[in-house]
């Protein structure tokens, strides 16, 4: 009796299998192409920028302050120098660095996913922010926590920006995160247009640690994801309640970072009159 023919090998189906997903592939991209999620030029792949847009980002890492991460272009590498700010009024938080300066490209990015449900925009962001992640924790253990949206506002929203980075940058770098350990105690106005005291008086006493967080975040380094660092307002005060938490050292970590250097290329947007809590604005392009 012949032997029966069991079909094609394991290796042949998988083979056969990536031909069928190359060919699905190339048909989605015929239909619907990748394009720059600053400007949505058509581009070869997801979650890349095109050239004019990569080229007009400002990565930031450069010198800087070692307490708030604002760059210092006549600072030498490697020195623990300090901006005359946080000399100053030292900031609750040990570090403060952005991936790049916040500008048209990296400010759509940012409207589009918190306004415009460009959720996939989370991932784009994170992998820009693993560089300056991996430099701030140094190989040591650190606990990743989402700066919270207080329930209204997510309800409204329907998810956290900060809490889907967050998702991205364990998933890309193994640091784990924690979305509960930091809550946010009252709605706040938007910050858009207010002074610094003013924007102060807003946040303070926003933020409270979650039942159960000092014994989850004693001795930890806790580092605060945010989407935009501009004022500064909101950081400092979720930064205040986790120093709260007996954690070693209370850290944050963002998208885009509002610095001089932007202002100076001639940007229109108010940047100071900003930050993480941005006044509503569609992005549905």
């Amino acid at each position: 009796m012949g032997d029966v023919d069991s079909g094609p090998s394991a290796g042949a189906a998988d083979a056969i299998l990536r031909g069928l997903q190359r060919t699905g592939r190339a048909l989605v991209d015929y239909a619907l192409p990748p394009r720059c999620p600053a400007c949505g030029t058509i581009v070869a792949g997801d979650r890349q920028f095109c050239l004019a847009c990569w080229q007009s980002l400002h990565f930031l890492d450069g010198p800087a302050c070692a307490r708030c991460s604002i760059p210092l272009p006549d600072a030498l590498p490697g020195g623990e120098m300090q901006c005359g700010a946080c000399l100053a009024d030292a900031p609750p938080f040990d570090g403060a660095p952005s991936a790049v300066a916040y500008g048209p490209a990296a400010r759509t990015v940012a409207l589009r996913l918190k306004y415009g449900r460009r959720v996939g925009h989370a991932r784009l962001m994170a992998g820009l922010m693993v560089r300056p992640l991996t430099s701030l924790v140094g190989g040591g253990e650190a606990l990743l926590v989402p700066v919270p949206l207080h329930r209204w506002r997510l309800w409204s929203r329907g998810f956290n920006q900060a809490a889907l980075v967050a998702d991205e940058l364990t998933r890309l770098t193994g640091v784990p995160h924690d979305h509960d350990l930091l809550l946010r105690a009252k709605a706040t106005a938007s910050l858009r247009g207010k002074g610094r005291r003013e924007r102060e008086k807003i946040v303070a006493g926003a933020f409270k640690l979650a039942e159960g967080a000092k014994a989850r975040a004693a001795g930890c380094h806790l580092v605060l994801i945010d989407d935009v660092h501009a004022s500064g307002a909101t950081l400092r005060a979720a930064a205040r309640a986790l120093k709260r938490s007996g954690a070693a050292r209370v850290s944050a970590l963002c998208w885009a970072r509002v610095v001089p250097d932007a202002l100076a290329s001639g940007n229109i947007f108010d940047f100071a009159s900003l930050d993480s809590d941005m006044v509503d604005e569609r992005m549905t392009r």
